[in-house]
């Protein structure tokens, strides 16, 4: 059975993050562009971080804006940590602060273990998990400088991580990619871990099998959709907006007591669905 898309949304109330200033990383597609754009309508001024496609980043830039908030588009490499410092640092030049950081960006290398390059491995890794950690961090350093703001948000700082339901799916041919978020999930929790006493909430979220170009191959046909719905009791393919939403509940204050949970946004993926029947 081929599921059906699930229909646009608008749901964000717009001042839930009145005031607050959100870095998306990887956020010209995908994921990233539609967090992006949620978090802009729901009242933040946005940072759109790309690597390619300016061009796509200027398009999110400007549905941002169509919310009356303010967004730039920034280039940077989240693996490389002089450019990860340089963005950040630009940041809070232009826009006078962070108090949102959704860890977005990343990449698949594929291949089976025995032709795996270890070039292959290593750019998945430091793009994956390196990346994350370097936004992190960064961001954390501007958190811890400036402190809460009350009449802002209740914490000091929020950091999303994005990981996968392959932190705890292993993925044959993809050993990369699942050691990788496996890595986010327990760099997340030590973070977390670290940096609550601060007012500092990290979080992840872990989405499933999600309507974006990285996965194409998987839903876009009605035989690869009906075998991929197979892995989902929900019965439909999630759409990015799934992810945007559950980014923006965890980072408003609505969430304020949530610290160092991943959010599994996948339709039941992770309901081991070959066992509904007994195995």
């Amino acid at each position: 059975m081929q599921s059906t898309a699930s229909a646009p949304r608008d749901v964000i109330p717009a001042h839930l993050l009145k005031g607050q200033k959100a870095l998306v990383t990887g956020a010209n597609s995908g994921i990233g562009k539609a967090t992006a754009i949620a978090l802009g309508r729901a009242g933040a001024d946005v940072v759109v971080n790309y690597v390619t496609g300016p061009e796509q980043a200027d398009e999110v830039v400007a549905q941002i804006e169509s919310f009356g908030v303010r967004a730039a588009a920034h280039q940077a490499d989240v693996s490389a940590e002089d450019q990860v410092v340089g963005m950040v640092g630009r940041m809070v030049e232009e826009f006078g602060t962070i108090d949102i950081l959704v860890a977005n960006a990343g990449m698949q290398r594929d291949a089976p273990l025995t032709e795996m390059t270890l070039a292959q491995w290593q750019k998945v890794l430091d793009v994956n998990l390196t990346g994350q950690f370097l936004c992190a961090r960064e961001a954390s350093k501007e958190f811890v400088r400036r402190g809460v703001v009350p009449e802002v948000s209740r914490s000091a700082g929020k950091i999303i991580c994005m990981s996968s339901v392959h932190q705890v799916i292993p993925w044959s041919g993809h050993v990369n990619y699942a050691a990788s978020k496996g890595g986010v999930q327990m760099m997340m929790a030590t973070l977390a871990q670290e940096l609550a006493p601060k007012k500092i909430r990290v979080n992840a979220i872990a989405p499933g099998a999600i309507r974006t170009p990285i996965n194409r191959d998987a839903w876009d046909t009605p035989e690869a959709e009906d075998d991929l719905l197979r892995l989902i009791p929900y019965d439909r393919v999630g759409d990015p907006e799934d992810i945007a939403y559950a980014a923006v509940s965890l980072a408003s204050d609505l969430m304020d007591y949530v610290v160092g949970t991943t959010l599994y946004v996948d339709g039941g993926m992770t309901l081991f669905p070959g066992f509904a029947t007994g195995g």
